[in-house]
């Protein structure tokens, strides 16, 4: 993964100096040099860099007054340059990356560089999770009732699909509903009392307020002294029946 970087300096050779030691670096790509900051704002606007190296001592505008003139959303990650180490409390008040001293040490610039790159990847990894969040989201509401065929699961980066029939029972968890499936349990972010809405109501049942089971995967049915049921699945797990679900429950399988 590249991250284009713009180096904010109104030093020429102080510029040149931050380009020559990202050379090492083939994952961080200058796309600009600005010598003060109403240009940098200018090609920060236009660039939409991932990182920039800002020196703080500038003439008109410093460091700081550039990035209060920059929208929060425009703002990249930064890293401070500057001779003096007075501004580091403040450069981390403004959420900076990292803060290098002049001369520059070649140990503190790999050290920056290295953290810098880590938050970008995390911010990169937090966007892509947004975006198969609502990709996800749009994959179950597009489901007609009663039709759900295939479930979609996210698993970090990767989106992976189990199919209805593959499912043996579903349990509530908070906000997310749990796919039991061949021993394994898959989380989707889901209510229980939504995706009921989208199964097959021949195939699959409600038989408490945070269990759903498919019916043929249920083997054998014993009542308590209270009405309430247990069912033992195929593969041996218990799942208890309660009252209010009992009846409806004895019909399906009177039923199928």
């Amino acid at each position: 993964m590249t991250y284009r970087a713009i180096v904010v300096d109104d030093e020429p050779l102080a510029r040149r100096g931050i380009i020559s030691r990202l050379r090492p670096y083939p994952q961080f790509e200058v796309i600009g040099e600005c010598g003060n900051g109403e240009d940098a704002l200018i090609a920060i606007s236009e660039h939409r860099p991932d990182l920039i190296f800002l020196d703080v001592q500038m003439p008109e505008m410093d460091g700081f007054e550039m990035l209060e003139n920059l929208p929060p959303e425009e703002r990249p990650a930064v890293i401070f340059l500057t001779a003096f180490d007075q501004y580091a409390l403040r450069a981390f008040d403004v959420h900076a990356a990292d803060y290098l001293l002049k001369p520059i040490d070649d140990e503190r610039f790999t050290e920056a560089i290295d953290r810098v790159q880590r938050l970008l990847q995390m911010e990169k990894d937090n966007t892509l999770g947004e975006r198969l969040e609502s990709l996800l989201s749009d994959l179950h509401a597009k489901r007609p009732a009663g039709n759900q065929q295939r479930f979609a699961i996210r698993n970090g980066r990767r989106i992976f699909f189990i199919t209805a029939n593959e499912v043996e029972w579903i349990e509530a968890q908070g906000d997310y509903a749990a796919l039991h499936v061949n021993g394994k349990t898959h989380l989707l972010r889901e209510p229980l009392h939504i995706l009921e809405r989208r199964l097959d109501a021949a195939t699959f049942i409600r038989i408490h307020r945070s269990t759903i089971v498919r019916l043929d995967r249920i083997s054998e049915m014993q009542a308590l002294a209270n009405r309430d049921c247990l069912l033992r699945l195929k593969d041996g797990t218990t799942l208890r029946v309660s009252r209010s679900y009992s009846d409806r429950l004895q019909e399906a399988l009177s039923g199928s």
